[in-house]
């Protein structure tokens, strides 16, 4: 048994998305969980600042004794992940990977639709994932920007015109293409699964790409025996605007003693 916790972190609230997934999975698992709000959205940044971001996350996370970092951010698992998990000696576990081998084994017309933000996007990191794994997959993407923002601001709903109206925008092109199945590659991107879900039909399995992060993590991870278990949270903003959020997130469970850091000492 390992008993040290598991670190977390994504730009925003998103990757409680992961969080609520692997307290569903892993109850006995202790996890510190970052939220880089001050700095929120990374998929508009460029590589080189995601990739400075990245090392400044992990190296907060590092200064507690944690035995795995789950990246529950589509854009540094895209942008920054491969050359980051290098500099760590232990294992750093992102989203693309999980979500893609989830997405294969979902598929039966072998059309697959990917969201996520535009950096994550213009990596192509999920292309070449599934096409090197099943080079027969049709792969069609879509950058979703406002998505982030929106649900950061708790647009979320199904019947609010905004979400609506971006959905649609975002995603006519990709329910034309015949997919009939849809990564969500963004963390933040399963608030949206209802709305979503009712725009692209009955028929396109949606692909929680936190949850799927935190399936892997349980896989490949050396699990706790704890009794007692804790969650702690940490951002680089106000800590009243993440905990006002956190129960949307956490599927009615809110973030309590939600710490400040400033990240940019790390």
């Amino acid at each position: 048994m390992d008993n040290r916790p598991i670190g977390v972190f994504d730009s925003g609230v998103g990757g409680l998305t992961a969080v609520r997934r692997m307290h569903e999975i892993m109850p006995n698992e202790s996890i510190i969980y970052f939220g880089d709000t001050g700095r929120v959205p990374y998929g508009t940044r460029s590589a080189q600042t995601i990739l400075h971001y990245t090392r400044q996350d992990v190296a907060f996370l590092r200064s507690f004794d944690i035995k795995a970092i789950v990246v529950a951010c589509g854009t540094v698992s895209s942008v920054a992940l491969n050359t980051v998990s290098k500099e760590q000696n232990i294992p750093m576990i992102g989203v693309v990977e999980p979500a893609s081998l989830a997405a294969i084994e979902k598929t039966k017309n072998g059309r697959i639709g990917v969201i996520g933000t535009a950096s994550t996007i213009k990596s192509g990191s999920y292309e070449s994932f599934l096409h090197e794994h099943k080079p027969e997959l049709k792969i069609f993407t879509k950058a979703c920007p406002l998505f982030v923002p929106l649900v950061e601001n708790g647009r979320v709903n199904k019947g609010d015109i905004v979400i609506e109206t971006v959905v649609k925008e975002y995603l006519t092109e990709l329910k034309e293409q015949n997919i009939d199945t849809l990564i969500l590659g963004c963390t933040h991107f399963p608030l949206l699964r209802e709305v979503i879900a009712d725009f692209m039909g009955e028929n396109v399995e949606l692909i929680d790409s936190g949850a799927a992060a935190a399936d892997y993590a349980k896989r490949i991870l050396t699990l706790s025996d704890n009794k007692t278990s804790e969650t702690k949270y940490f951002v680089s903003d106000d800590p009243d605007s993440f905990k006002a959020l956190s129960h949307i997130f956490l599927n009615g469970e809110i973030a309590e003693n939600v710490g400040n850091v400033e990240i940019a000492t790390y």
